[in-house]
């Protein structure tokens, strides 16, 4: 695989849930992008080595989770024969050890189970939040449909003036203009509590903002129509309403650290449970 390094969109294999969602994206995308894809999945260690059938038991799960990956990569040959792709059946817990493969990605896909918060910090299955916060390329988590059917499609971005906005600004143009869709470009404003500001002059400094983010991308992508909306009210209930028939939502995505590295930010966190569309976060570098 080391020739393949940073050139792979890889996929996260959940053996105990439906992958098709998420491995269609993927395919797609693969097919688009002209990149090869690598199907991942991972077999925790037993607990326990006393028992007389653990380590038969054991084989037996390891079994199982290879003839699934051997499944999800012939659904992918079926759907595009011309797409590259290989499986890879790791030891260890799936969030470390998916998170150790997404750093040499050039895309991440995951499933979403939209679990609560609290049950996504807590469910030991949980892949999401970790692999978000330590990957080092966009990750894309599908936890339902883009809106194929909505014409003309779209594709939203958040824009805040952040470096990691910055960056979900440029994937986001890469990805419309390979849609061939438009893009809205959305800057939320949210009214501060204590600090009350002129509202008109806030909402200038967003239309500028918006203007000066998108200028040179809108030349690089000529063919991509832009549109720029300012919106009023919580960033994360506003993009995911702008979002309800788009194609994705793509936002930055900003520090990694703490528990797993789990501090991926409040916006984000949010819209990975209320966006009903693919979330694409994507990092500073």
């Amino acid at each position: 695989m080391t020739g393949r390094r940073g050139r792979d969109i890889v996929v996260g294999i959940d053996p105990a849930r439906d992958w098709h969602l998420p491995l269609a994206w993927a395919a797609d995308e693969a097919q688009r992008r002209r990149l090869p894809m690598r199907l991942v999945l991972a077999v925790p260690p037993q607990h326990d080595t006393h028992h007389v059938d653990g380590t038969p038991g054991h084989t037996a799960l390891r079994q199982a989770a290879a003839d699934r990956l051997q499944q999800a990569g012939n659904w992918v040959r079926d759907r595009h024969p011309e797409v590259d792709v290989t499986g890879d059946l790791l030891a260890g817990f799936p969030a470390p050890a998916l998170g150790s493969v997404a750093k040499e990605a050039r895309l991440v896909v995951l499933g979403s189970r939209h679990l609560s918060r609290t049950a996504e910090f807590f469910s030991a299955g949980s892949i999401v939040v970790p692999v978000s916060a330590q990957a080092r390329c966009p990750v894309v988590v599908v936890g339902e449909a883009e809106h194929i059917s909505q014409q003309p499609p779209y594709v939203v971005v958040g824009v805040d003036g952040s470096a990691s906005a910055t960056a979900a600004l440029a994937f986001a143009f890469d990805e419309a203009d390979l849609r061939g869709a438009a893009l809205r470009a959305v800057c939320v404003w949210q009214q501060p509590v204590f600090m009350p500001n002129d509202e008109e002059v806030a909402l200038r400094a967003q239309r500028t903002l918006l203007s000066e983010a998108t200028a040179g991308l809108s030349e690089k992508y000529p063919d991509v129509h832009v549109t720029h909306e300012i919106l009023t009210g919580h960033p994360v209930e506003e993009l995911a309403r702008a979002a309800e028939h788009a194609l994705s939502v793509v936002v930055g995505r900003r520090g990694r650290g703490g528990y797993s590295g789990m501090r991926i930010g409040s916006v984000v966190h949010g819209l990975l449970h209320r966006a009903h569309c693919p979330v694409i976060t994507v990092p500073t570098e």
